[in-house]
Parts: C-alpha cells; structure tokens; sequence
C-alpha cells in the first residue's frame, strides 16, 4: 500500500527536460538582474578573441563572475580591460546552458575609484616611457615669433578666451582653433585627430599651418581629465612635427601629454604667455639696440678718423718721400747721353777695322773646301757601318722566323686548341644535361596538368562528329554521333533521349523524377 501512494505521489511532480530547466532560468536571471553594477578585479584575460569578443572572470575574496565583452561594445569602452585591475562593470546577467553557467554582459567599464585609475596610469605612464615617447631629446624648440598658432580646445569655454586675450595683449597673432570636447570618452581621439589635422595642413592652403600647437583646459579631477592620459594622444603629441605646449589642468595636475609634450605651460594663460613674446618690450628692445649701435657705429668713425690722422702725422711729406728717388733719376739721365755717345764711338771704330779684301775670300774659300774633302772621306766609313748594322738586325729578324722557332709557336697554339676543344666539349655536355632536366621537369608538368590523368580516375571525354570537346549536355542533339574517349581506349555512341537542363544557363524547370538524358 505504501509503495503505491509513494508511486502516485512521483507521478504527479511535471517532469522538465534539460533545456526547459535552461531557459526558464535564463529568464528568471535577466529578468531579475536586467541591469546591474558588479565591482571586482578583473582575472584572466588574455586579450580579445579571435572573433573580437573578450571572455574574463570578475573576481573578489571569496567568489568569481564569468564575464563577456561583445565585439561591438569593446570598440566603444572608455577603459580597456586590464589583468589584475580592480574596475566596476555595468551590464546585464544571463545563463549559458551550454555549461550551465551564469554570467554578465558588460556594457560599460570604469576603474574602481581614483586609486584604479592612478594604478592604470602609472602602468601607462611606465609603457610610453619605455618606447622613448617621454624623452627630452624628441621635444622640439618652440618658434620665438610664430606667425600662426593653433589652439585645440573646447571653442565655448574661458580658457579659449584668456588664451586669445593674453596673445592679443602680448603680440597679435592668428590664431586658428580646432574645436574638441575636453571632457568626456570621445575626448582623446577628438584631441588626437587635431594634432594630426593640424601637422596634414599645407602651409600654402586655405587654412595656414600653425608654427606652434597649444592643446589647452582648465582644472579637473583625475577623472575629468582622463581623456588627456589617452595613449592616442601621447602618441599624436610626440610624432608631431609642430611644436606643442600642453596647458591641461591647473598647475598641480598632471598628465601624460604634458610628458610627451614639446613644453609644459601651469595654465592656458602661461601657454599663451610661452608662446609669443612681449610686442611693447620687444620694440622697446628694438629701440634700445638700434640708439647703441647707432652710438656704437659714430664712436667707431670718431675712433678710426683719429688713427687716420695720427698716421697721417706720422708720414713724410711728398717732397721728401720722391727727394732720393729724383736725385737718381737726374744721375741716370746725365750717364745717359754719355754712354750713347761712347758706344757709338767704339761701334764706329769696328765698323771702320772691316775691310772685305780677295785674300780673305781665298782663305774662306780653302776652308770651306777642305772642310768638303774632309766629309767625303768620311762617307764611305760611315755607309759601311750603316750596312753593318742592317745585315745584324736582319740576322736577328731570320732567326726569330727560323722553322724551329715557328714549331714552337704552332705547338703553343695547339695545346691552347685542344684545352679550349676540352672546354667546349665539357660546356656542350653541361648545357645538355641542363635542357634534360629542364625537359623532364616540363614533361612531368605536362603530365600531370593533362586530361589522360583525370581519366585514370573514371572521367570520359566526349567529342562530337568534329572531334572538337562536348562541354554542356544542351549542345548535343539527339541521334548526334559521339566519340567516348576513356583511360584505355576510344568508342562511340549515339546520343539518345532529352537533356535533363541541369546546369544549362537559363534553365529554370526542374528535373521530372525518374527522366534522364542517355548517351547510349
């Protein structure tokens, strides 16, 4: 009796199956914890998945909480997810049934208070600066009179304001500003895509390119001013061609584009005050300079006129510089007229000593003759010695023709034959070998890019009456003669019946069950 009232009592519990149980607490957890905020530390993750999603557990002492990042929420998160960061999630709970696990899709992600996010930025702050971006040998000199300087800050605020009116006061300049939010999650990539619109200005466009940048806002909290801790910014900031101040914050606040920065002004006001220098004091400077060089150059003048005198003191007069050299010139004149007279006496004497007589001309005459005599006893000697020397060199020329010698020379000749007939032999037999392998390796190519080794395989090549490849069944005729080739041999065939349309373009109607074309 027991055991029945047991049986009836189990048979009326409703029975569920596995996924009934699933579902129905799916919907018990989103329904309840629709909209939740979980603070935990962030553990296991390992980046994002292959699929762009990102799976990590929330942590504390004494429990854990599956977690997933979709792919399209991770693009617009503020804070990325980071090992060992204690971060607070907002999101959604819901069940996997596939491991019967619960979990929450998070939405949104920010640093468990300002002791999260200072950890997350000395993290960052010790990255960049292991790449060199914080270096001092990047930063550039700021240009002391820029002629355009552009501003990217909010175009609403005081600080733009002061900016201008402090440049205004100092040295009127244009001023060209990029408009960006200076609070908020878009703030770094706003402030990213100003630096490098700025630097991608032509300097001969319609918007001038500004000689020096100033990326500017008042005083915040860390949280306020996180967008300017962004690593786009950091890295826009120190590629940056122009010069760039930062004037983020006030002068207690820091951040990470004031290290990357060219140069860190305490407020937007000392920016504008770095930036241009003073017009009243430099013209003022101006007027200074000019009043002592004019001093400098008439004090010059008054010094060199007074050497020029005291040299000119110092010099002799002209009659005494030209006294000596006059006194000589008289002397040589006097000499002059002398010595004219004398040589003209001594060449007079001379001329009256020649006298041309028949016995002079004799006396020439013999000599020439024997010199005449003397000559032509010489000839025969030296024409005799000429030959000599001839038939030698001639002698020498003979035996360098001699048969033995030309032996010698066509025996060099022959060996130079047979090495070169060696080599051309060896080069032919090369060049051959290497036609042979190159034909072999075509030839297997060819093979096995040929038809005949599809049909080892059980495929046939139909050709019509023309010999020429049937490709689609809606060009053969029925009654058309074929020829079959298979792997071993070559039939024919007749074509017989109705294709059946499969695979012919334009072909809509389906194919009657139990219809089919034959070749046979």
């Amino acid at each position: 009796m027991e055991e029945s009232r047991r049986d009836d009592s189990l048979s009326n519990v409703a029975e569920y199956s596995v996924s009934e149980i699933s579902l129905a607490l799916k919907r018990t957890v989103e329904d309840t914890f629709g909209h939740v905020r979980v603070r935990g530390e962030i553990s296991g993750f390992r980046g994002r998945h292959s699929s762009g999603h990102c799976y990590f557990t929330l942590k504390d002492d004494r429990a854990r909480l599956e977690a997933v990042i979709w792919k399209t929420t991770f693009a617009k998160l503020r804070f990325p997810p980071q090992e060992g960061l204690e971060v607070i999630a907002t999101g959604r709970l819901t069940t996997y049934p596939g491991s019967s696990k619960y979990q929450i899709v998070i939405e949104s992600l920010e640093p468990a208070g300002a002791g999260a996010l200072m950890a997350l930025l000395e993290e960052r702050k010790r990255r960049l600066a292991a790449e060199g971006l914080f270096a001092e040998e990047r930063k550039k000199p700021l240009p002391f009179l820029p002629r355009v300087i552009g501003v990217i800050t909010s175009p609403t605020g005081a600080v733009i304001r002061d900016i201008i009116h402090r440049i205004t006061d100092r040295f009127p300049v244009r001023v060209v500003v990029w408009p960006v939010r200076v609070q908020g999650e878009t703030t770094g990539a706003e402030v990213a895509t100003a630096i490098s619109g700025f630097n991608a200005l032509s300097p001969d466009g319609a918007i001038a390119r500004p000689d020096l940048l100033i990326v500017a806002r008042g005083g915040g909290s860390l949280e306020d001013l996180w967008g300017f801790n962004d690593e786009a910014v950091v890295r826009a900031t120190a590629t940056s061609a122009i010069p760039l101040i930062s004037a983020v914050g006030h002068e207690t606040d820091w951040t990470l584009i004031d290290l990357a920065a060219d140069r860190r002004a305490p407020t937007p006001t000392g920016a504008a005050e770095m930036a241009v220098p003073v017009k009243a004091e430099l013209e003022a400077n101006l007027a200074r300079l000019s009043a002592r060089l004019r001093g400098a150059i008439s004090r010059d003048l008054d010094r060199r006129r007074q050497e020029s005198r005291s040299l000119a003191r110092a010099l002799p007069s002209p009659d005494q510089l030209f006294a000596l050299p006059r006194r000589r010139f008289d002397e040589a004149a006097g000499r002059l007229a002398r010595a004219l007279e004398t040589a003209t006496q001594r060449k007079r004497l001379h001329f009256n000593g020649m006298r041309l007589s028949i016995a002079t001309l004799d006396r020439r005459l013999a000599q020439a003759q024997r010199d005449i005599t003397q000559c032509g006893e010489r000839l025969p000697i030296v024409y005799l010695s000429l030959v000599r020397h001839r038939r030698a060199r001639f002698d020498r020329d003979a035996a360098r023709i001699s048969p033995r010698a030309n032996l010698q020379r066509i025996s060099i000749l022959a060996e130079r034959l047979k090495a070169a007939i060696g080599r051309k032999d060896r080069a032919v037999h090369l060049r051959l070998e290497r036609a042979r392998v190159a034909f072999d390796q075509t030839a297997r190519l060819a093979e096995s890019l040929s038809y005949k080794s599809v049909l080892d395989r059980g495929f046939a090549l139909v050709r019509d009456a023309e010999d020429r490849p049937v490709k689609r069944a809606g060009d053969v005729k029925p009654g058309e003669a074929l020829s079959l080739q298979f792997a071993d041999d070559s039939m024919g065939a007749i074509a017989t019946g109705k294709s059946s349309g499969v695979g012919r373009k334009g072909s809509s109607s389906p194919k009657e069950p139990g219809k089919q074309g034959s070749l046979f």
